[in-house]
């Protein structure tokens, strides 16, 4: 992983057009090849980034941009549509690289674990006819939650989370590029499951075709069953 704090702006063009203007911020760069772009605040969320798989060429400003006091420009493409990032750095003020190894993922406890649980006993909230494939289906980036399949055998791949947020989307997305590799799964389509879905994640899972489902903890568990209230 490669960190560097930088005076910097960026562009980004594609799908969305956004601008960051000039300001000091944290540049990181993941050994999957995706780029972020954080700020001192906004807590876990980067500003910007691009994710896998993309490129990133680093050149040295032209002169048109040293005359605007640009030492380096990163170009970050993406590898499967016209999405770019162009970063500007102004001032280089640390630039280091770590190696982190493998990590062994996210070990899920509590009601996350208990909903995949619950969700691979009762595959049928996919839709009639889906069976489970296996829960915790091994990748090169981590397992995926549940592998399952529908009534006509397409491949569905889950995602779950207590509450369901744009990282969560990015996340299936990542697995769902990788599985589709596999021509032994693909197609492969994604669901987004989830207690509570954020309206922006819905929005993002919907733009790349992933299905929403919201599941209820309670009626899965079969603590809030209203046929069997007496009032």
């Amino acid at each position: 992983m490669r960190l560097v704090v930088a005076t910097c702006s960026a562009e980004y063009s594609g799908r969305l057009n956004a601008h960051l203007p000039l300001a000091t911020r944290l540049l990181v760069v993941k050994a999957d090849g995706s780029v972020l772009l954080h700020s001192d605040g906004g807590s876990y969320k980067p500003l910007n980034w691009m994710s896998p798989p993309c490129k990133l060429v680093v050149t040295a400003a032209d002169e048109d941009a040293a005359a605007r006091g640009v030492v380096q420009v990163w170009v970050v493409q993406h590898a499967k549509s016209d999405d770019r990032l162009v970063i500007e750095l102004h001032e280089v003020l640390h630039d280091s690289a770590h190696e982190l190894g493998v990590d062994p993922g996210l070990i899920k406890d509590g009601v996350e674990a208990h909903l995949q649980v619950m969700l691979a006993a009762q595959i049928e909230l996919l839709g009639a006819g889906a069976r489970l494939v296996r829960r915790e289906y091994p990748t090169a980036i981590g397992p995926v939650d549940i592998l399952a399949r529908d009534a006509a055998g397409a491949t569905i791949a889950i995602e779950i989370k207590r509450r369901g947020d744009i990282d969560g989307v990015e996340q299936l997305t990542r697995y769902l590029e990788l599985l589709n590799r596999d021509p032994h799964l693909a197609p492969v389509r994604g669901v987004f499951a989830a207690q509570e879905i954020k309206p922006q994640a819905r929005v993002l899972a919907t733009d790349r075709g992933i299905g929403c489902l919201v599941l209820d903890y309670d009626a899965m568990r079969g603590v809030d069953d209203s046929g069997a209230r007496l009032f």
